[in-house]
């Protein structure tokens, strides 16, 4: 209850549930959006300033990992890993605080790994492959925000499709072919489309649950609900970028 200026008690009016989960929403996105945003500031900073001399050693078309190359590259790779089921599994036990620190902690190292990879493609491909990740992935996400059709029964699928592109980058890693290199790209923009979809419906249907009164809890749902989208997004503009980037 607050008072005016007249002194006349008002009640205040409780949020409808559209508007908590329209606010989870935001908050899951805006998250999402920092850990972007950090990820974006590291592999710009190791890709494309001078400290990228730190990681990298150009020799003509070829590019060397200097020793602290190799052993960030190693690093980021299994800690971002072991970041991402530690999360996973370690959420319910975790403070919003540590949850969230955790989640730009893996922001961050995404950015120094994604810097071996930027380094091999032209400034040009890598913004065209954002720009067209990023509408790509709003209309998807869009999608699943305001379709009436159920896509629950789409998680089986793609989890599925997820296995049999694992296997097939790993075949294709010891067997490399450019035409499976191809055919693993462009499968792998449609499955993080549909994740997108799929993922953000969830997220829709959890901010219509989510406990209003446990601020923990809530936290907690929102970071991995940002590092839902954040996963769909990363992975989405690295096969956009191999399907269309044009390497150096």
């Amino acid at each position: 209850m607050d008072l005016n200026k007249q002194g006349t008690a008002t009640l205040q009016r409780p949020a409808s549930r559209v508007e908590i989960t329209n606010a989870f929403l935001r908050s899951v996105y805006n998250w999402m959006a920092i850990g972007l945003g950090l990820t974006g500031v590291v592999s710009f900073a190791l890709t494309y300033t001078s400290l990228k001399s730190l990681l990298f050693v150009g020799m003509g078309d070829t590019i060397i990992f200097t020793s602290l190359g190799q052993t960030t590259f190693l690093v980021t790779a299994i800690a971002q890993i072991a970041l991402v089921f530690f999360l996973s599994f370690r959420i319910d036990r975790l403070s919003g605080s540590t949850a969230t620190t955790l989640f730009m902690v893996y922001s961050v190292l995404m950015g120094a790994f994604l810097s071996f990879v930027l380094i091999r493609y032209s400034v040009g491909s890598v913004a065209q492959a954002f720009i067209a990740s990023t509408g790509m992935f709003a209309g998807m996400s869009l999608y699943g925000l305001v379709t009436k059709r159920d896509l629950a029964g789409m998680g089986s699928f793609l989890f599925i499709g997820l296995i049999g592109l694992l296997i097939a980058m790993i075949v294709n890693l010891f067997m490399p072919s450019s035409m499976m290199t191809f055919i693993i790209s462009l499968v792998g923009v449609g499955l993080f489309l549909g994740l997108t979809a799929y993922d953000t419906q969830l997220l829709k249907e959890m901010g219509e649950s989510v406990p209003r009164d446990n601020e923990t809890a809530v936290r907690r749902a929102t970071i991995m609900g940002a590092l839902r989208l954040y996963l769909d997004f990363i992975n989405l503009f690295l096969f956009m970028l191999r399907l269309f980037g044009d390497r150096r």
